[in-house]
């Protein structure tokens, strides 16, 4: 499949203006349509081919790009999952151990691996998330977001671009660095939601804060706050925060 079949317009997130502009630029070199954006919905900057200018709305971007690991991306994911992209996970899928990830799954294949997400709802762009494969609780809530890409930061420049073609086309794919991470992942005792609320509160949020900012009752943070301090072992929720963060889950 050539070059010019597989072009998508692209929508890039993240909370730094610098990586934001280096990442616009590097998908520029790859023939994509590029827009950048530092929040959920509101494009900022970078441009090509028929997007429009800076700060005026263009055709819809058919893939979504975020660093699950700043800020504006998380909260984008948090948004997406909130939104009903996809269910909740409750085990791992025992198949997704035996996958081939870096080959870039496609379709029925990547059902069969395990990661058949909800993907792109209709009018939605389909959404690839970067991700490190230290922080597993980043790839739950792209899990939950129903992202079709998951590429490793840290990974080569180039599968990042496999990746939007893959998931522009409704295709799956998952980076060979991030596959052992998925796994751990999905066995994680906390609820995406829990992860949220908790990397929440390890943010210094109040109860009130959490619950403004996840359309959640006060009471409803507070159940979440206790039951992932009781999952995890832990004797508070500061130490709940901690175990957490040790192991990568927010």
């Amino acid at each position: 499949m050539s070059r010019a079949q597989t072009t998508a317009r692209v929508q890039v997130i993240h909370s730094s203006g610098v990586l934001r502009s280096a990442l616009v630029a590097l998908l520029e070199r790859e023939r994509f349509q590029v827009t950048s954006a530092s929040g959920f919905s509101r494009a900022s900057s970078g441009t090509t081919g028929t997007t429009g200018a800076p700060g005026t709305p263009g055709a819809p971007a058919t893939v979504t790009v975020v660093d699950g690991s700043c800020p504006v991306g998380a909260a984008h994911l948090e948004r997406r999952s909130l939104q009903g992209s996809a269910k909740e996970p409750t085990h791992a899928t025992p198949a997704l151990a035996a996958a081939r990830p870096g080959l870039g799954l496609a379709g029925a294949g990547a059902e069969r691996a395990g990661i058949g997400l909800a993907g792109a709802s209709r009018g939605r762009a389909a959404l690839v998330v970067l991700a490190g494969a230290e922080h597993p609780g980043v790839l739950r809530l792209a899990y939950a977001a129903g992202a079709l890409g998951l590429v490793d930061r840290d990974g080569p420049a180039n599968h990042l671009a496999t990746a939007i073609r893959l998931a522009a086309g409704g295709g799956r794919y998952v980076d060979d660095g991030l596959a052992m991470s998925l796994l751990r992942a999905m066995d994680m005792p906390l609820s995406p939601r829990e992860v949220r609320v908790l990397s929440r509160a390890a943010q210094g949020d109040s109860v009130a804060e959490i619950a403004r900012g996840l359309c959640l009752s006060h009471g409803t943070v507070r159940n979440y706050i206790a039951s992932a301090t009781r999952k995890v072992g832990a004797r508070n929720r500061v130490d709940a925060i901690r175990i957490s963060r040790a192991a990568g889950w927010v």
